[in-house]
């Protein structure tokens, strides 16, 4: 299991001395909040690319609906490159509380599904440094012949971690196309509950089968749980332990009930110093 930290709120230097101190004490990721009216996660990256050698870094996670696909796609393959290679990119549809719409109006979880799998498309085939066309009901490309933006480092592409509601069939598909799974519970007739351990069991079950139907194995797909755990790291084992016996390849520890920075900054530092979970 790999172990990654999320940067709930903090600007470009507070992440890159973070994830700095991050690096020095053993975690694997660093990851930073992404809004709408917020703190470009993207130069907060970039920081933490300049600062750092090994660790993988990300948001937690990218409103794809909410993005252009073409200009995503060209800031995580310039990060890739500046990296040398650890971006990892994580999508979902967004939130859909009130900050989330303070530009525009959200034009319903169907429409916003159907620009996610087509930015999803539309992405990897800019990656392909290759000219793309492309024709879709949400977005459309026209060959670049000049000036195309390099392609990411990493092939065949930088890994793309997506938000699957298990049991939705729809939403569990996306995911499974893809690079790992960022789970969420929505039973259909509870809406959103608590996932376990055990619920991700069953999802990664699975995943495992429906992969295999399109004849892909799940060596090197990662599983993603996330969590909030403390500085005492049996505690923290403890906490972990059920979810990588579950079969989570990624523990993400995140804490998003205060987002005051001089408290946050505090916090992570305590928090990172520490270490992560010893499993």
């Amino acid at each position: 299991m790999r172990f990654g930290w999320v940067l709930p709120y903090g600007d470009a230097r507070t992440a890159a001395e973070l994830a700095a101190v991050a690096e020095e004490h053993g975690w694997d990721g660093f990851f930073v909040w992404e809004g709408v009216w917020a703190i470009d996660p993207w130069v907060s990256l970039a920081a933490v690319a300049m600062r750092t050698e090994r660790i993988r870094m990300g948001t937690m996670l990218t409103p794809l609906p909410r993005r252009l696909p073409w200009e995503l796609a060209g800031q995580v393959a310039t990060l890739d490159n500046l990296s040398d290679g650890r971006v990892i990119l994580p999508v979902g549809l967004g939130a859909t509380d009130d900050r989330w719409w303070l530009f525009e109006d959200d034009p319903g979880r169907r429409v916003r599904a159907e620009q996610m799998d087509e930015a999803l498309e539309l992405i990897q085939a800019l990656w392909s440094g290759e000219p793309v066309t492309y024709e879709g009901a949400h977005y459309r490309a026209r060959p670049a012949e000049i000036m195309a933006p390099p392609r990411p480092l990493q092939r065949p592409r930088v890994p793309i971690w997506v938000v699957g509601a298990w049991p939705r069939p729809k939403s569990m598909r996306r995911a499974a196309r893809l690079d790992g799974w960022l789970p969420a519970y929505m039973p259909r007739d509870e809406g959103h509950r608590e996932l376990t351990p055990e619920l991700l069991g069953e999802g990664i079950g699975w995943l495992r089968e429906r992969r295999a139907s399109e004849g892909l194995s799940m060596e090197g797909y990662d599983v993603v749980a996330e969590g909030t755990t403390p500085a005492d790291r049996a505690a923290a084992a403890e906490i972990v332990r059920p979810w990588a016996e579950a079969g989570a390849t990624w523990w993400i520890d995140a804490d998003w009930s205060d987002m005051e920075p001089g408290r946050v900054r505090a916090a992570a530092l305590e928090r990172l110093r520490a270490g992560p979970p010893p499993l």
